[in-house]
């Protein structure tokens, strides 16, 4: 025997609508920044930042293969400081296209960008956790705040290489 169907109210669903249209954009605005987003679903597949981590385990892996076989071991070969021209590079390219508003080139460097900074972790020894790590406890602090907290120490940029100059606050 069939279940009987319960149908929605008709009215409960205008009168919801209403009230809606009826609060002022600010409320609700707030009622949709107050409310708290799931996050992904551990070891997800599908579009999200774990295809990150999966990438870096790829480049990661190919760190002994054959320069001639694999792009990755390749940059890996040729050292950090390489690695790290060809991650500026990439970053410049990924620059213009925002600026010239070319959505589409926008996306593809931005593939390119994070790439090749999976190849700079790589290549310096940093694994993905500890940048994770350094993002969580960065979160929920203002961005004004946490640099002022790092004081004129943190601002500066290393000597070694020859630079004269430092970030911009």
């Amino acid at each position: 025997m069939a279940k009987p169907v319960k149908k929605k109210s008709v009215k409960s669903t205008k009168a919801t609508k209403a009230a809606k249209a009826k609060a002022p954009a600010g409320k609700r605005r707030r009622a949709r920044e107050a409310a708290p987003l799931a996050p992904p679903p551990p070891l997800a597949l599908g579009l999200s930042a774990s295809v990150l981590d999966r990438l870096y385990a790829v480049v990661q892996s190919r760190r002994d293969a054959d320069p001639a076989v694999s792009h990755s071991a390749r940059l890996l070969s040729r050292g950090v400081a390489k690695v790290a021209q060809k991650f500026g590079e990439e970053a410049v390219e990924c620059l213009i296209e925002a600026v010239g508003g070319d959505r589409v080139a926008l996306i593809a460097e931005s593939a390119d960008v994070l790439y090749h900074l999976l190849v700079l972790w790589v290549a310096s020894g940093v694994h993905p956790e500890q940048v994770w790590a350094e993002l969580q406890r960065r979160e929920g602090v203002s961005g004004i705040a946490e640099k002022s907290a790092r004081g004129a120490s943190g601002r500066s940029l290393p000597l070694a290489f020859g630079v004269q100059t430092t970030k911009i606050p």
